[in-house]
């Protein structure tokens, strides 16, 4: 768990609203994404079995950019908490067979890289600034201080697939380790 950003014990639960169901076995769109180390990711050219973990939004110690009313949308919180969870399972997924994981917000990515840096992630972070891959794949969202944010999801990608979506999730905290067991029990 996160020193960071501690969850509260009354962090509210997201529910299955199935905006995620079309997602499974869906084909992979030709979008590309800058990252923070300046490359552009190709979703079409991923390795196999890439996890993607798709977040709303990384909040900074330095700066107060969390909206009002975060605090009660389920599933909004959790974000820097979920980075150190795949920070931790990284080296293990590897070892697991994953080609590759990527931390994917709307944020820009010159905040992605500060959070990247700060929480030293061994992975990139990718930016969906432009919202094309959400709108390309209708990407679940939701709304709060006049803003739009994309919901708490995470795509496995294989062969130009998506192999496994995760959603809802929660808690964020633990969700790495969930993609960490379900990777060993669906060896490929």
């Amino acid at each position: 768990m996160s020193t960071d950003f501690p969850l509260p014990d009354d962090l509210p639960v997201p529910e299955d609203d199935g905006a995620a169901d079309h997602l499974r076995g869906a084909e992979t769109v030709d979008v590309a994404l800058p990252a923070t180390n300046g490359a552009t990711v190709s979703l079409r050219e991923l390795p196999p079995r890439t996890v993607i973990y798709v977040y709303p939004l990384t909040g900074r110690p330095d700066t107060d950019v969390i909206p009002e009313g975060w605090e009660d949308v389920p599933g909004a919180r959790g974000c820097t908490p979920e980075s150190r969870g795949f920070q931790s399972q990284y080296e293990e997924l590897r070892d697991e067979g994953v080609g590759e994981v990527f931390g994917l917000s709307t944020q820009s990515v010159e905040y992605q890289r500060e959070a990247r840096d700060r929480l030293h992630l061994p992975f990139e972070m990718l930016s969906d600034a432009e919202g094309e891959l959400a709108d390309e794949l209708d990407l679940p969202t939701f709304a709060v201080g006049g803003d739009e944010y994309l919901k708490r999801l995470t795509l496995v990608v294989s062969d130009g697939r998506i192999e496994r979506v995760f959603y809802p999730i929660f808690p964020p905290d633990e969700h790495a380790s969930e993609v960490l067991e379900w990777v060993r029990d669906d060896p490929r």
